[in-house]
């Protein structure tokens, strides 16, 4: 059995734990649990308290000399970041279509010219399957030395059944080799593929029909995902492939009202789904069926910033009653990022949410939009120990200082999975200037 690791002295010990239960909303958002000079302990990769240090060194006098200690002192101590949207599994690049978009390009007109989604559905069917969990590892990579310790990751380079289920394969063997919890939705329904262009309701009999059943039964995905918006997918087209999800145990998520308004937020209320992600252009009657119904949104600034979008409305959302959550959307095409902490400081520069609701939208809420808040996304007894230390004193530190990765060390399930400060020594660093 491994000894017990005992984290103290923290500045700043932003557990994220409250008495309310699922999403929170509104005020909710800025409680952050915080305590001054706080404290872990952790056994089995799981939390068994957190306090003071004073509280943990008291409640366990007799074992400190068991512990392995780790001085956090000048450090905020939070839980690990909970990515939500990620299309992480993908072959390829789409640098050129980046030149492209600064030549005046939009997102559509490359889409329609055969570039976007499928320009990386090409090459996401054509790399082995070994190469994707080459590729995708490496993101994984860089996503946990940015203190992230779960992502949710789509499907949706395939649309075709053999391209799909290698993406949600890849997903099934890295969830299993990574350190990483990867929670796996299908996206069948993200572009209409090239080959039914024109029969856009074949494509969804097709997907209903043909992939949902094998999807089921090989118990590749937790969640079903569809891209509802003009020239892709119809409101009417959406519902159905969601209801026929939610017959195979496939909860709901909605890439929702991100080009125009379109009903995607509304339709994410009506079926039920956990999340309605995008939203640049969500109706106020949108954002009030999300509020009654207790929907997620995903919000996304990272996108909006590379396609030089305006970001969503969030904190009109937040007042509303909206319980939000923020995610990189890494992809190839439109946010090729791995940076949360990035992500964190859009949030509140453009989106004009505090630095206290960021943190909440990038762990606890992030947790609930992939069903995982009763494991992660706080530091409370019971919860698996994922766990980062910052190079800054306090949460609002770590909004402002923006564009950088202040990660000093990140915690999986009680392990050790990062430590910058190891990999920048002394006798590192002066052996990089020889």
């Amino acid at each position: 059995m491994a000894k017990p690791i005992w984290i103290k002295h923290a500045a700043q010990l932003a557990t994220l734990a409250s008495d309310i239960k699922g999403a929170r909303s509104k005020e909710a958002m800025s409680e952050l649990g915080l305590i001054e000079d706080g404290s872990l302990w952790i056994e089995d990769g799981k939390i068994k308290a957190a306090g003071t240090t004073a509280e943990v060194e008291k409640r366990y006098k007799d074992r400190l000399s068991e512990a392995g200690v780790v001085d956090a002192s000048g450090r905020l101590v939070t839980p690990g970041l909970v990515d939500p949207h990620t299309h992480v599994v993908y072959g390829g690049s789409r640098a050129r279509e980046f030149e492209m978009r600064l030549e005046g390009a939009s997102y559509m007109d490359i889409m329609n010219a055969g570039g976007g989604i499928h320009a990386t559905a090409r090459m996401t069917r054509e790399a082995p399957e070994a190469e994707l969990i080459e590729q995708t590892a490496r993101r994984l990579d860089s996503f946990l030395a940015h203190g992230v310790t779960a992502v949710e990751g789509k499907s949706g380079y395939g649309m075709n059944i053999e391209t799909e289920v290698k993406q949600l394969r890849v997903m099934k063997q890295l969830q299993q080799r990574h350190p990483i919890d990867l929670v796996p939705t299908f996206m069948g329904a993200h572009a209409v593929p090239p080959e039914f262009k024109g029969r856009e309701d074949e494509f969804v009999d097709h997907l209903i029909a043909d992939m949902l059943p094998v999807i089921a039964k090989e118990g590749l995905a937790e969640f079903n995902d569809v891209f509802c918006e003009k020239g892709v997918f119809t409101p009417e087209q959406s519902e159905r492939i969601l209801q026929a999800g939610k017959t195979y145990g496939l909860i709901p998520k909605i890439h929702a009202d991100e080009i125009e308004p379109y009903g995607g937020a509304e339709l994410a209320a009506k079926v039920g789904a956990i999340s309605a992600e995008h939203l640049l252009k969500v109706s106020d009657e949108g954002i009030e069926a999300m509020a009654k119904a207790g929907t997620i949104a995903c919000l996304l600034p990272a996108t909006a910033l590379y396609l030089r979008e305006e970001a969503a409305k969030g904190r009109k959302m937040i007042d509303a009653g909206v319980p939000v959550a923020i995610s990189t959307d890494c992809n190839p095409g439109s946010s090729p990022t791995t940076s949360m902490p990035l992500v964190m400081n859009l949030a509140c520069i453009s989106m004009r949410m505090t630095p206290a609701e960021a943190l909440t939208a990038a762990t606890y809420n992030a947790a609930c939009a992939i069903n995982r808040e009763m494991q992660i996304g706080s530091l409370e007894a019971g919860k698996q120990a994922d766990i980062v230390l910052w190079n800054v004193r306090s949460y609002q530190e770590l909004q402002y200082l923006f564009g950088v990765n202040h990660v000093h060390s990140v915690w999986k399930k009680g392990k050790e999975v990062v430590n910058h400060a190891k990999q920048l020594s002394p006798a590192n660093t002066q052996a990089l200037t020889k």
